[in-house]
């Protein structure tokens, strides 16, 4: 069957691989539709992913059809197309039996632990199918990047009207504003390309956009806020320069949330911290709730995917296109792979 390989870093193939076993016990096999390229797949291509090794199957944002099902009591049945939920736990483990599965202290998230979706059949396990009767299959592959943003959203439990400052608006970023405005927030952007910010504008409506290449932005915003700061602030930049800054836009008694993620150390000043009384909170991946939340929530239109996908592939071209997509001139929000 076709596959796109990552051999090693900068270098993708087209190849064959053998088609998967049939199904086993609650296992389905799917046709995967889609690949949402994720800033993973970036950090892979670049060589810059932590927890890797070559060559891999990138791929784990999917929109997939249900081919056939092995034994087990479902709901399920072929034909139907689905989102995958792609991180593989234990079940077992403290993180699992205390429901917080999207930290499994053994998880496996396909295309990164383990080959992935970039290949025209896959095998999952049936609870990680998330079937929408009326999705199309880019929508289905769309779930799983806004899950990250949903479930950090949720973590901070957000109240209506409170200010929240986003920095950073990649495809995560703007996951996290989108649920931020669901949540009723009040959302000011720190965002260093102009597009972004034209973007975000455009789409989400966000009224006030900071600039986030230089300058004071503590005073920027006492002065958008009347002399107050944020009391929540989002960093989803992934630059451990910009994490460790945010810790000074955040308002007494109130919450950072590191988003993204870096391998360096983040280092912030310890009396300060202490005089906020600050919480700061990591997130990690997405919970199952949280797939079937951003369902209901895309089929009911409140949560409008229009504006997400800027740019395709298919298997043919994918290999050439992929690595323009590195190139912040090309304005790539969201790419997406046909298979």
């Amino acid at each position: 069957m076709k596959t796109i390989l990552l051999e090693k870093p900068g270098r993708f193939e087209r190849v064959q691989t053998v088609n998967p076993r049939s199904p086993g016990p609650f296992e389905a096999k799917v046709k995967v539709k889609r690949v949402g390229i994720c800033g993973s797949d970036l950090h892979a291509f670049r060589g810059r992913q932590p927890f890797f090794s070559y060559p891999r199957i990138l791929g784990h944002e999917l929109g997939v059809e249900i081919l056939d099902l092995g034994p087990g009591d479902t709901d399920l049945r072929a034909g139907d197309l689905c989102s995958v939920e792609p991180y593989l736990t234990c079940g077992k483990c403290i993180a699992c039996r205390n429901g917080k599965t999207n930290c499994c202290t053994s998880l496996n998230l396909i295309g990164v632990h383990s080959d992935g979706g970039m290949r025209e059949e896959i095998i999952v396990p049936m609870n990680r199918l998330h079937r929408s009767e009326s999705l199309s299959v880019d929508q289905l592959a769309l779930i799983e990047m806004l899950g990250i943003g949903a479930h950090s959203v949720d973590r901070a439990k957000l109240c209506s009207g409170e200010w929240v400052l986003v920095i950073g608006a990649g495809p995560i970023g703007l996951s996290v504003v989108q649920f931020a405005q669901i949540a009723g927030a009040n959302v000011v952007l720190l965002e260093q390309n102009p597009d972004r910010v034209d973007f975000c504008k455009k789409w989400f409506s966000v009224a006030h956009a900071l600039d986030g290449s230089g300058g004071d932005i503590t005073g920027e915003l006492e002065r958008l806020l009347d002399g107050e700061l944020p009391t929540a602030v989002f960093d989803a930049t992934g630059n451990a320069g910009s994490m460790c800054t945010a810790f000074s836009y955040v308002a007494n008694g109130g919450r950072l949330i590191l988003v993204g993620i870096v391998q360096n150390e983040i280092r912030f000043q310890d009396a300060e911290f202490h005089r906020r009384e600050m919480t700061v909170l990591s997130t990690r991946n997405a919970l199952s709730s949280d797939f079937t939340r951003i369902i209901s929530l895309m089929e009911s239109g409140v949560v409008n995917t229009d504006p997400w996908i800027t740019h395709r592939a298919e298997y043919d071209d994918f290999v050439e296109s992929f690595p323009g997509w590195l190139d912040p001139s090309e304005g790539v929000v969201k790419a997406m792979l046909s298979l």
